[in-house]
């Protein structure tokens, strides 16, 4: 199984308090902001960078700008536009796409209902969603980006369940996936156990109480 679990204090610490089910969702939206910064870090870390001139107070040093051909993040709806500011803010030079996927109840089947994106199909690009559960909304909004021409992806996901990592890993195994933890597995209706409970709900204050 192929997944890049980032283990940091920092991250454990947050995570601890964004599952605890007694956070409200001010504090769960920062949080989860903090966490998203946190793991930006590591999903780029690998990009490459090219050196040009900078001129300081004193001198003129050697400075760097990333080597890409520009950066797209792409929120998975709606859950995925919790990570998309807290991305923006550390990226604002960033482009920013949207797919819409919602899962059938029934059959926890993705169903498309929005795509729009940058022209740029050389882009990085950084598919965004909380959750990364049963991996149907993963792996189609992989399969429709690269239908679109797009290449170069990377998932980033707050949590991930064995069985999602799985099907990302068979049907694309050329996508890298970073996620801040791996659970132990999927209940009979598809949520991560022990998980945090529906993220979009926690993120935007739909939890039926």
């Amino acid at each position: 199984m192929h997944i890049h679990v980032v283990n940091h204090p920092l991250i454990k610490e947050k995570m601890t308090r964004l599952r605890d089910a007694k956070t409200e969702s001010p504090l769960f939206r920062q949080l989860l902001d903090q966490i998203a910064q946190l793991l930006l870090f590591e999903v780029t870390r690998d990009l490459p960078v090219k050196t040009l001139p900078v001129t300081t107070p004193l001198a003129t040093t050697t400075g760097y700008a990333l080597d890409v051909s520009s950066i797209t993040v792409v929120p998975i709806l709606r859950a995925g536009l919790g990570f998309l500011d807290a991305v923006l803010d550390l990226m604002p030079e960033a482009n920013a796409g949207h797919i819409g996927l919602y899962r059938d109840e029934k059959t926890l089947k993705p169903i498309e209902y929005y795509c729009k994106m940058p022209q740029d199909k050389n882009a990085q690009i950084i598919l965004i969603d909380p959750m990364l559960a049963t991996g149907g909304s993963g792996a189609a909004a992989i399969s429709l980006l690269q239908e679109k021409g797009y290449k170069n992806i990377r998932f980033m996901c707050l949590v991930a369940a064995p069985e999602g990592v799985k099907l990302i890993n068979e049907e694309h195994p050329d996508v890298d996936i970073y996620a801040a933890a791996l659970d132990d597995h999927l209940n009979e209706d598809g949520y991560i156990v022990p998980g945090l409970g529906d993220a979009g709900d926690r993120v935007f204050g739909t939890v039926v109480k």
